[in-house]
């Protein structure tokens, strides 16, 4: 017997098979169990050796200048230590018997002992090279008989228990192999909240092996536990941040979604010591764009790839397909395309809702945007719901038939769907539905205020957006509110001012309408802002596709976006939805019912500020001439800021108040 000892704990310490139970927690290794044909003769080049693993028939791929008589299959997998299409080259095959004819064949090739491979002549060398290769104890290592004969592709027992075939593979060989894509899971996730848990059962179920950490372990084992629950899906739990980072095949790739700010960059520092040159992290929270981009800077410097990608559909859509902005590098991007357009939602007529948006933090600012049309879209909404209730006396039965028509025409959309199924919600713990007893107090968490902040850094007119914020701002204030009602009530205002006899179902299609207008208005604010940040950034987004991936899966998914689509795929230099041919006809036809029931709702006492803002920008961006001329001359007569005239070119300057004064005389 002759063979060069590697050095303990090279190889089978580290080969993840052995360490993973399935679907569970990372463990210490049980006694390694070496099994053998008994009808296959035990020679220096015809030893058959294989390790049982629990994580499946591992897959080999890509894994190039090996030593191999026959070569190595790419992506096939090792089912009963058969894998096919080696070459065609005849070579006789000792451990299966025969010769390799194409594929077919049976083991994974002979290496001669000439080329670096292990010699041994019996199995207690063998067991005692694996007991060396663990570190562990000779007597740790059982040696067992596997009955049945004539290769293992015909050893129905022992095929159906996980394992590889090793068949005079040189250390070095099989050391490689212990850090390939064969045996390692295809992504991590870090941060087991509610949308990193369901994100990572999304993963799992569309067929990718995933391993996940959270900080505090007892998620970890949570998620485990719904893996097994909902399907014994491939999903592995660490404790750790090394192990969890050395289970996931190379270059690596992990999302993180924890939450925004100084804990994205806490997980960072864990994670990426542990981490290699061309690995890749994903931040899939709510962040700050400029943070993204600062980080894909850092992370750049120790070669690591970086994604800022936004991640729309709440719980459920994280679970059964969100939509998906992932923005950064596009090297980063092509390492996960494959596993984020499977995940993401399906549209039948558009495809999977995830596209690599552009560079830097582009990814972070479209979903900010998106978050921002989101506000606008359910402050409309509640509009519309108080309209319909405070003045036009609408039941909850009544609203909730109202919102489930509506969701089957032009208003068809996930927030009016949900709308509809919350009126319908009897309260669990007392008399009537649960809607009411709702606290009127709207919470944020900083997306909505980033839009608004953006839009006045850009110059850029998003009044419904920043409505919506202010409608929360003084939902904020209840204890305030309920005082100054007392005040006003006791001036004889009440809630509603005038009592107003309205034809139900008319008020019901006014609303509609006025509702879809103010949508339109929303939502181009939105892409104009998006427009604007991208010509600044040089991202060169584009508006059509983005409209395309917000179809499915997000919050503000509606069949309208189809129609926003096509819209700049028309025109990709569109200035405003507001003058596409189509919203312009849409508009104009629906603004008498809008009027009518934002002054409906004025005389009533009822807000109406996104709705009123809506229509304040329709009109004000429809008019050739505003009165901005008045305020410009103010600013030249106290500031001397200057002007430009209608007809002459140029800047002006006009000493207004000696001019006033002489004038005064």
């Amino acid at each position: 017997m002759h063979f060069p000892l590697p050095k303990p704990g090279k190889l089978f310490s580290s080969v993840p098979f052995p360490l993973l139970l399935p679907h569970g927690i990372h463990h210490p290794p049980d006694p390694i169990r070496i099994r053998r044909e008994p009808e296959r003769p035990v020679k220096p080049e015809n030893l058959g050796l294989r390790v049982e693993s629990d994580v499946g028939d591992p897959t080999v791929e890509k894994l190039p200048n090996q030593p191999l008589h026959h070569g190595l299959p790419q992506s096939e997998p090792l089912v009963g230590g058969v894998h096919h299409d080696v070459p065609d080259d005849g070579v006789e095959d000792p451990v299966a018997g025969g010769t390799c004819e194409g594929d077919g064949f049976s083991g994974l090739g002979v290496l001669d002992p000439e080329e670096g491979g292990c010699v041994v002549e019996s199995l207690a060398d063998l067991g005692r090279v694996a007991a060396r290769e663990a570190d562990a104890d000779e007597d740790s290592v059982e040696v067992v008989e596997v009955e049945g004969g004539g290769g293992a592709v015909e050893d129905e027992a022992a095929r159906e228990e996980s394992f590889v075939w090793v068949c005079g593979w040189n250390l070095d060989f099989l050391r490689k192999m212990a850090t390939t894509p064969s045996n390692l899971n295809r992504i991590g996730l870090a941060g087991l909240a509610v949308m990193g848990q369901n994100l990572a059962l999304n993963i799992a179920e569309k067929g990718f092996p995933i391993s996940v950490y959270n900080r505090t372990t007892s998620k970890v084992d949570e998620t485990v536990e719904r893996a097994k629950r909902e399907g014994n899906l491939p999903l592995f739990g660490f404790h750790d941040p090394e192990s969890f980072v050395n289970s996931i095949q190379k270059p690596r790739v992990i999302i993180m979604l924890v939450k925004a700010g100084a804990p994205v960059d806490q997980t960072i520092k864990t994670l990426s010591v542990y981490m290699e040159k061309g690995d890749c992290i994903i931040d899939g929270g709510n962040e700050w764009y400029e943070n993204t981009e600062r980080r894909e800077k850092a992370m750049a410097e120790i070669g690591l790839l970086y994604l800022g990608m936004g991640v729309s559909g709440g719980e459920e859509g994280a679970r059964n397909g969100p939509s998906l902005m992932p923005g950064g590098s596009f090297e980063a991007y092509k390492h996960i395309e494959d596993i984020l357009v499977k995940v993401a939602a399906q549209v039948p007529d558009s495809g999977p809702c995830v596209t690599y948006i552009g560079k830097g933090g582009s990814g972070n600012f479209v979903k900010m945007v998106h978050n921002g049309i989101e506000y606008g879209d359910m402050q409309l909404i509640a509009e519309a719901y108080d309209v319909l209730k405070s003045v036009g006396k609408l039941s909850n039965d009544e609203l909730q038939k109202v919102f489930s028509e509506w969701n089957k025409g032009e208003l068809l959309s996930f927030l009016i769907e949900i709308t509809a199924d919350i009126f319908g919600v009897k309260d669990d713990k007392g008399d009537g539905y649960l809607v009411d007893k709702v606290l009127d107090k709207t919470g944020m968490k900083g997306t909505g205020k980033w839009t608004v902040q953006q839009a006045a850094d850009l110059s850029i007119a998003a009044p419904t957006i920043a409505s919506s914020l202010d409608a929360r701002f003084l939902s904020g204030l209840k204890e305030e509110r309920v005082e100054a009602a007392k005040v006003f009530n006791e001036g004889g205002f009440g809630d509603i001012l005038t009592e107003q006899a309205v034809d139900k179902k008319k008020l019901i299609d006014d609303v509609r309408q006025a509702l879809y207008a103010s949508k339109i208005c929303s939502y181009a604010q939105g892409m104009n802002l998006i427009r604007a940040k991208s010509i600044e950034k040089g991202w060169d987004l584009k508006l059509g596709e983005l409209a395309r991936i917000w179809k499915g899966g997000c919050i503000i998914r509606a069949v309208f976006l189809d129609r926003i689509k096509k819209a700049y795929d028309r025109n990709p230099e569109l200035s405003n939805l507001l003058v596409d041919p189509e919203f312009a006809k849409e508009i104009v036809d629906r603004q008498s019912a809008w009027r009518r029931v934002v002054c409906l709702a004025i005389n009533s006492g009822i807000s109406t500020p996104g709705m009123s803002a809506s229509l304040a920008y329709f009109d004000t961006y429809r008019r050739g001439r505003l009165p901005a001329n008045l305020v410009q001359a103010q600013r030249d007569y106290f500031g001397a800021h200057t002007y430009e005239r209608t007809d002459i070119p140029g800047s002006f300057h006009t000493e207004w108040f000696k001019i006033a004064k002489q004038l005064k005389i």
